[in-house]
């Protein structure tokens, strides 16, 4: 790849230019954008945990034997401070095959392997993404916004909350459902979400599945469903069950098609009663969560999406759970004025989970009826104080959202607080 594209990559940080410098002085190398930019921000991760953060080569890459350049390397695309960092001169670098294998190996050894092992290289740098997070001290908590189920699925919401406060949240979210005719569709979201994808945002989606039990379809909070019927070959309900999948996977397919990387968030708070795979035997539902897993990862071959496990907060958060290979985030749906752990109940048992954590669903007031009247910086405030290893968060639509509460624009403006101008260029879509 060319020298400048990858000093540009990462918005030309000192720490992308110099492991561009870097790795172009190693011959035979070759290395494509993804693992670039997985590699920057692994180094930046590093970074911001031994240096707080200083903008400057990490030192022990300097002390490996990097020192100025003595040659201009395609440098007409950079800027003057990029052209200056790489028309300097460089001292032989003395062992770096060793120096490499040191690098790659750290960023291996930290990485998190995706529950997918065929995730796709998008997928992967997400996830690295996230897992990275933590250990920054800015720019580590990712804002997100929910925006519409099914067909009425648009991103006017999105364009309320920029015209309220110059900022587009780093994450969008949409649902599959169908309320209408009892069932899913996925031409709406699938749109809103390819486009913001190709303006720089990320993407998450989930489903208010049908009852596939109930032959009227819809069912959303029926009752007394037995879970094992969904995977009992020879039933109605069991080919019920595969229908919807297979309509799940051509509309996740689709956006696999567009190049997206999906946080797919199925079965969301199914430690609740309210709809009707909630409270369930955690065995059975654990069987059904694998099921879905392997189909639409192994069948289908949909290497495009990031699993997200989301219970509500409250009781047996992490009964659900169905193992490390088989989910890659977690975190809390939660509906409450209050962010700190009197309030918001189970995030000890989910903080067990090691995978990086978030809101998948967060509302003020309760879950009903909002005033629309909340200070969203106190969502901030309890983050950093009672939750700082959350890394993402998304907003309910309606009176919970963004667009229709106070001081928004004081929560985007926060320094910790990471929205889709402040995500690394090249980690989603085609650009800002």
């Amino acid at each position: 790849m060319r020298l400048s594209r990858l000093c540009g990559l990462n918005e030309g940080t000192s720490t992308a230019v110099f492991l561009a410098v870097f790795l172009a002085a190693v011959p035979d190398l070759t290395i494509d954008e993804a693992d670039f930019a997985r590699l920057v921000m692994k180094v930046e991760a590093l970074e911001h945990l031994h240096s707080r953060r200083q903008r400057r080569p990490a030192r022990w890459l300097v002390g490996a034997g990097l020192g100025k350049a003595e040659r201009q390397a395609d440098a007409g695309q950079l800027n003057t401070q990029q052209q200056l960092v790489i028309q300097t001169s460089m001292k032989p670098i003395l062992g770096w095959p060793l120096v490499l294998h040191l690098l790659f190996a750290g960023v291996a050894a930290n990485a998190l392997e995706p529950a997918n092992p065929n995730a796709n290289a998008k997928a992967r740098a997400i996830l690295d993404y996230f897992q990275g997070l933590g250990a920054r001290q800015d720019k580590r908590l990712v804002s997100g916004q929910f925006t519409g189920f099914g067909r009425g699925t648009t991103l006017r919401l999105m364009d309320d909350i920029h015209d309220r406060t110059g900022q587009w949240p780093g994450l969008v979210g949409t649902d599959y459902a169908d309320f209408q005719n009892g069932s899913l569709t996925y031409k709406a979201p699938n749109q809103a979400a390819i486009q913001y994808w190709n303006q720089g945002g990320l993407v998450t989606i989930s489903a208010h599945l049908f009852n596939p039990a109930n032959p009227k379809g819809g069912g959303l909070r029926d009752q007394g469903v037995d879970l094992e019927t969904l995977l009992a070959p020879d039933t109605d309900t069991h080919t019920r069950w595969m229908q919807e999948l297979d309509l799940i996977a051509a509309g996740l397919q689709e956006l696999k098609d567009a190049g997206v990387v999906v946080l797919w968030r199925p079965f969301h708070e199914m430690n609740g009663d309210w709809f009707w795979w909630g409270a369930k035997d955690p065995d059975t539902f654990i069987k059904v969560w694998r099921h879905m897993f392997d189909y639409l990862s192994k069948t289908k071959g949909l290497d495009n999406l990031l699993w997200v496990y989301s219970p509500n907060h409250g009781n047996k958060t992490a009964a659900y759970y169905a193992g490390d290979h088989y989910v890659d985030l977690a975190g809390l749906d939660a509906y409450t004025d209050f962010v700190d752990t009197d309030h918001i109940k189970g995030f000890a048992e989910v903080a067990k989970i090691e995978k990086p954590f978030g809101f998948t669903e967060y509302g003020p007031h309760g879950s009903r009826n909002p005033p629309g009247d909340y200070d969203y910086r106190r969502l901030l405030e309890g983050v950093k104080k009672d939750f700082p290893r959350a890394v993402f968060f998304m907003s309910w639509d309606g009176k919970w959202s963004l667009a229709r509460n106070n001081n928004v624009k004081e929560l985007l403006a926060d320094p910790w607080v990471v929205n889709r101008g402040d995500l690394p260029a090249g980690l989603a879509g085609t650009g800002k």
